[in-house]
């Protein structure tokens, strides 16, 4: 018996197109400890920043194209020609901070691997090594931040991260499963 993908429960907020459908289901909230998808989604997440997130899944593979899917031993040799080239590319968020924030945050990426080995070791220490469940019924009730998010945000902005605020920090969390913000009543609450 096949399932009607616009039948199963989701999260409020993944309901408005196949897009955030797909992205809900396949990735959101799943636990991540890749280091190079971690920081590619703490890019992504800093991309964001003013705008909305269907705006960055529809943007996707132009940014992942664009950026060599963030892979930050390559966008360390980003110099101002190849941003100057990334500016002209409408395929891409054309914002000169967040662009210089990703050669930026490659090279403070390296820093930090340097003292705790990796960006996968540094971010889930902070959250015991294990996904914080919570137990929401209402997408009013989740938080935009919260303390942890906030230690985490000024943490990176001292080791020199850019775009890297609170609310930015909290969603990377949501996204990368550091946090299991599925609302109770969503078929993905307890898969992830």
């Amino acid at each position: 018996m096949c399932v009607d993908m616009n039948e199963i429960k989701r999260c409020d907020w993944a309901v408005k197109s196949e897009l955030e459908q797909e992205y809900h289901d396949k990735v959101w909230g799943i636990p991540v400890h890749d280091d190079r998808k971690l920081f590619k989604m703490l890019i992504l997440e800093g991309k964001q920043a003013g705008l909305s997130w269907s705006t960055i899944l529809k943007k996707m593979d132009t940014l992942c194209e664009a950026f060599d899917d963030f892979d930050p031993a390559i966008l360390i040799t980003y110099d101002d020609a190849k941003i100057e080239s990334l500016l002209q590319n409408n395929g891409i968020i054309k914002n000169r901070l967040k662009v210089n924030a990703v050669v930026n945050n490659a090279k403070a990426y390296f820093k930090l691997c340097e003292e705790f080995g990796s960006l996968d070791n540094y971010v889930w220490k902070f959250v015991d090594n294990k996904p914080i469940v919570n137990a929401w019924t209402k997408i009013e009730d989740v938080p935009a931040n919260t303390s942890i998010s906030d230690v985490i945000s000024k943490d990176l902005k001292k080791r020199g991260f850019k775009f890297v605020g609170t609310t930015i920090i909290y969603s990377f969390m949501q996204a990368v499963g550091m946090v299991n913000d599925h609302l109770v009543s969503c078929a993905f609450y307890k898969q992830h």
